[in-house]
């Protein structure tokens, strides 16, 4: 009898313990992430056209790509489901500010005039900006491009980042601004354009036999995942869940998945 009551006393203990830790765990939470996990559900606004990053396929219509996995592997910390938002360039700054996105997971590139509107993580992805190319054109290289016309996505940095490359090298580029990644690479196909420009991950899933990207790029590009400035504590949060995937290997594993390889710059 006496050690039934031992037993029922240990038991009991070691369940307020984890009650315990769970609540410890929770409080933990900053405000914004509390209350995605109060409401069950983490809204995030993706990519639906970019293959490997987001990308939604119409055979199975689920979302695929790094990003996505990114977007799933801090719902799973949270304990709590995914709505996806499809964005493009474009639309992504408007849905946080109206609050209709938690977070945009959506090759966001970081720049200082971004983050002083919004909160944005530490990088997930390094890349360059490149060049695709209608193997016919005979267009080897960014300086066999003076003169010509740059497709380009309407909201990204692209266009602004091509001028100032221009500049630096004496050339002269025409743009062509359109809303999404397929437009720009059926104009490329229909040589509406000369070349069709942004991160060369993002090219990679638009080559085909009859197109190429340049080997050249320029402008390291840094992924982050953003939100309103008033989550910065949220995203604070998402940062330590960078360093961590960091360093037990998750985010590499899950770049690995779609065959991607982040670019970070060395360190002189």
């Amino acid at each position: 009898m006496k050690i039934t009551k031992q037993l029922s006393f240990l038991v009991a203990f070691c369940l307020s313990l984890l009650f315990l830790s769970s609540s410890v765990a929770a409080a933990e939470l900053p405000g914004q992430a509390q209350k995605i996990k109060d409401a069950g559900v983490l809204r995030v606004g993706v990519k639906q056209d970019v293959p490997n990053f987001g990308y939604l396929d119409p055979q199975d219509n689920q979302y695929h790509g790094m990003e996505i996995d990114i977007a799933k592997e801090i719902a799973q910390e949270l304990g709590v489901k995914i709505e996806y938002t499809p964005v493009t360039s474009h639309t992504r700054e408007p849905l946080m500010d109206n609050g209709q996105v938690d977070l945009i997971i959506a090759t966001y590139t970081i720049t200082p005039q971004r983050q002083e509107s919004y909160a944005i993580s530490t990088p997930y992805y390094y890349d360059q900006i490149g060049f695709l190319v209608n193997k016919k054109s005979d267009i080897q290289n960014p300086k066999a491009l003076d003169g010509k016309t740059i497709g380009v996505s309407q909201g990204s940095t692209t266009k602004a980042n091509l001028k100032a490359f221009a500049k630096k090298n004496g050339l002269s580029f025409n743009f062509v601004e359109l809303g999404s990644f397929p437009e720009l690479a059926i104009s490329l196909y229909a040589q509406r354009i000369d070349a069709f420009s942004v991160d060369k991950s993002i090219l990679s899933g638009y080559t085909s036999k009859q197109t190429q990207i340049l080997d050249q790029g320029f402008n390291t590009q840094e992924y982050g995942i953003a939100s309103k400035k008033s989550n910065g504590p949220l995203i604070n949060y998402i940062n330590s869940l960078i360093e961590k995937w960091n360093q037990d290997g998750t985010l590499k594993q899950i770049q690995e998945t779609y065959n991607l390889k982040s670019k970070q710059p060395t360190k002189n």
